[in-house]
């Protein structure tokens, strides 16, 4: 409850403080920062997660797509570009919210694990809100594409790499052990394709209010400035 208290403050503090500096210089190096203490968190221990001795190839590579997440985010902070900043929306606030609502870590602070945990998970979700509601980086449909085949090509590839190296990273292959929301889902291949097809509708549903025509105002395709740090 204490990470929550703090996840939120912090979240509250750079959506508003990003709100009053959007476009300016002040933004970008608010931006900047975020990311540097982002990374600082966690890289050295996802490196120290994976020395020898701790190393487990169906456990420790960084590809789940939580992995990819806080990748994407520290890039879209640093850069401001929309691709990278759509992935952080809709892999923040759809995967990575789900370890900070229902978290499964039986560490304690300092623990490193705990500190890598929450500033991971916790970094990707206030990084997706600080880029969108702060610095004003809102996604569109060809944001919602760049999510979907982004997400299908990584489902295809560690699919291929669980085959080969009798891995389950995404649980593409087979359900967890533990009983879980996949049950509901059908026996594999089912539970995927009912899995793939509720994350397409949810972030549809996610990208529809910025992309609907408000009152009193004509939605024109391209008549929304760039934000700041995004290609014209």
């Amino acid at each position: 409850m204490a990470v929550l208290v703090v996840l939120a403050a912090l979240a509250w503090w750079l959506v508003r403080r990003g709100r009053a500096a959007r476009g300016t210089r002040a933004a970008d190096r608010l931006a900047t920062g975020f990311a540097v203490v982002f990374l600082a968190l966690t890289l050295p221990l996802q490196v120290y997660f994976n020395l020898p001795g701790r190393f487990d190839v169906g456990l420790s590579l960084p590809i789940q797509l939580c992995d990819l997440a806080w990748l994407a985010a520290i890039h879209a902070l640093l850069t401001r570009r929309r691709w990278s900043a759509a992935l952080t929306y809709y892999w923040g606030l759809t995967l990575s919210i789900q370890p900070i609502l229902t978290p499964d870590l039986d560490a304690e602070f300092p623990d490193p694990a705990f500190v890598l945990y929450w500033s991971m998970h916790g970094g990707t979700v206030v990084a997706a809100l600080f880029l969108t509601w702060g610095l004003g980086i809102r996604p569109g449909w060809d944001s919602y594409r760049v999510a979907v085949a982004a997400t299908a090509a990584w489902a295809v590839t560690v699919y291929a790499f669980n085959v080969a190296a009798g891995t389950n990273y995404g649980f593409l292959n087979a359900k967890p052990d533990s009983a879980s929301l996949l049950d509901l889902f059908g026996p594999w291949p089912w539970y995927v394709v009912v899995e793939t097809v509720l994350v397409a509708a949810v972030w549809a549903l996610l990208t529809w209010p910025w992309t609907r025509p408000t009152p009193g105002r004509r939605a024109v395709r391209g008549t929304h400035p760039a934000p700041l740090g995004w290609p014209q």
